[in-house]
């Protein structure tokens, strides 16, 4: 059974909403068991609430946690034993397979990188997170596709953009069952020559490596979903998650301030609404459970901090589906395979 090691007292919601995604899961899958880690008194008094199956779902006890408007260092060291910490240890000694939280993302990231060691080769962690896009991708036909890094880094080295797209054609491959995805850089330009020094070296290692390299992209080529993984470094990647976020939250307000104000507007958008709840469909990030922090010896899947218990549902799903697909082993053998194709990486 796959175990995972939940953070339930993190979260814009609270920890009601993590709880009842947990309680969720735990009557429909039978093979994944939930830690919910947390002030006991309050986890024991969501769950009195809620239908849910014992057997696959138990409470471990922290103290305290990491609040959304904290400075993330200086709140786990003082706060040792709180919530997320306590998670990843049990992650770290075995007594999970992954790490879920919903929680400050900075404190997420923190926590795994001092409790977990980073893989060989890769000097920084990236986080990555799933777009919409108009092709699908996958024999699932999914409709997104996924960029990294959105946030745990600010600028990112050519070997730093090499690793995260070794990292991202693994998750691509584990997660969206694609055989060979298509990865590309994100630049100002699809010419070899487009970008930065560092944009420009790394297209040069990934022409000369072992995976399905496409070359650079512009930001147009986003939501057309021409590739299936995109690698930039964390700044530029987490301006451009949230433009996404923003573009789909006006189009949705816009909607219906529409609906609300002409007869015309409103039959216009009746003959519109399937193509509107495709659109609403492809742009709903609760669907799509949470975004990896990838370059750990774990895993760890970081849910939106605004997640609904479907939201929380879907991201411990993301994760088993992460531990049954062997990604930290995918990851691994990515990077060696990498490193074979350049023996002068290093120069």
């Amino acid at each position: 059974m796959i175990c995972i090691a939940l953070d339930a007292m993190g979260g814009d919601l609270g920890p009601a909403a993590i709880i009842e995604g947990a309680a969720r899961l735990s009557l429909e899958e039978h093979d994944i068991r939930v830690l919910l880690v947390g002030d006991v008194p309050v986890i024991s008094e969501c769950l009195a609430a809620l239908r849910y199956n014992p057997a696959r779902l138990s409470v471990v006890g922290a103290e305290g946690y990491v609040s959304m408007d904290e400075k993330p260092g200086a709140a786990l060291k003082s706060k040792p034993n709180c919530s997320i910490l306590t998670a990843a240890r049990l992650v770290r000694d075995g007594e999970a397979h992954a790490l879920v939280s919903a929680g400050h993302t900075g404190a997420t990231v923190l926590a795994a990188a001092t409790t977990f060691e980073r893989l060989p080769g890769i000097r920084r962690a990236a986080l990555a997170s799933v777009y919409p896009t108009v092709q699908r991708h996958g024999p699932h036909r999914d409709p997104f596709g996924l960029i990294l890094d959105v946030g745990a880094t600010l600028g990112a080295s050519a070997e730093d953009l090499v690793g995260f797209a070794v990292m991202g054609t693994a998750y691509s491959s584990v997660i969206s069952e694609i055989e060979r995805p298509r990865v590309a850089l994100l630049s100002n330009g699809t010419e070899p020559n487009n970008g930065t020094a560092e944009i420009i070296a790394a297209y040069k290692r990934l022409s000369a490596g072992s995976i399905n390299f496409c070359g650079n992209v512009a930001g147009l080529d986003l939501p057309r979903g021409t590739v299936d993984v995109i690698v930039c470094d964390g700044f530029l990647g987490n301006v451009v998650l949230q433009m996404l976020e923003g573009v789909s939250e006006v189009f949705a307000d816009l909607t219906k301030e529409a609906s609300s104000k002409r007869l015309q507007w409103k039959i216009g958008l009746t003959m519109l609404s399937g193509g509107l709840r495709r659109m609403k469909r492809m742009t709903d990030w609760k669907t799509y459970g949470g975004a990896p922090l990838l370059g750990m010896d774990q895993i760890v899947i970081k849910a939106h901090g605004r997640s609904e218990a479907r939201a929380i549902r879907n991201a411990l799903k993301v994760a088993a589906k992460a531990v049954r697909g062997d990604l930290i082993g995918r990851i691994r053998s990515g990077l060696e395979e990498q490193s074979m194709a350049l023996p002068d990486a290093s120069s």
